[in-house]
């Protein structure tokens, strides 16, 4: 019953949001992204409900389309995120902002130092944890690894985000790799 309750709903949210700024250049919402956001709403384990998880896709899909202009590939990223990012105890948007400022949301991106993936982790860690054999740029692989660290260091430093991505960063005692992520985080991912 409630399966059948919920592509309603969910077609009535996005015609409802199809009159909000964030589809002010469109006057409906793609039926082809229409498809895939109630695939990805289906198959998204880490939300409490549907109505969150659709809300929740919709309206980060909007705000990373300017970085992933595939819609499938989007929000197969956003569920991965939200899932992993969940997983840890972490807000899924400080995860987005983070992503965004060390990799711009490329998967195969591979820093001067040799950080690897969407959160740019370092591949040492493979070894320390005895998995030399991982690829950094299978993004389930670098979510799961990139959420666990930042947690990690999010307790280590009681929660303080500054202290925390100036670790994660490698910048400790500096504010300007946090100021960059904060940004991000208040400017393009919390709801507003």
């Amino acid at each position: 019953m409630i399966k059948y309750l919920i592509l309603p709903l969910f077609l009535f949210i996005c015609s409802t949001l199809a009159t909000t700024p964030a589809f002010a250049d469109s006057d409906a919402v793609d039926p082809e992204l229409r498809r895939l956001l109630s695939n990805a709403i289906n198959s998204a384990e880490s939300f409490d409900d549907r109505f969150h998880a659709e809300v929740w896709l919709l309206d980060m899909s909007n705000r990373l389309q300017r970085y992933v202009k595939d819609e499938e590939l989007r929000l197969n990223l956003l569920k991965h995120i939200h899932h992993e990012a969940t997983k840890a105890d972490l807000q899924p948007e400080l995860v987005l902002a983070l992503i965004e400022v060390e990799s711009h949301f490329d998967s195969y991106a591979i820093s001067k130092s040799g950080a690897q993936g969407l959160m740019q982790i370092m591949p040492f860690w493979l070894d320390e944890i005895g998995r030399p054999d991982d690829n950094l740029i299978e993004i389930k692989t670098n979510l799961r690894m990139g959420c666990t660290i930042l947690k990690y260091y999010m307790d280590m430093e009681k929660n303080d985000l500054h202290k925390a991505l100036a670790r994660y960063n490698g910048s400790r005692g500096s504010r300007v790799y946090s100021n960059k992520v904060l940004l991000a985080l208040r400017e393009h991912w919390y709801k507003s």
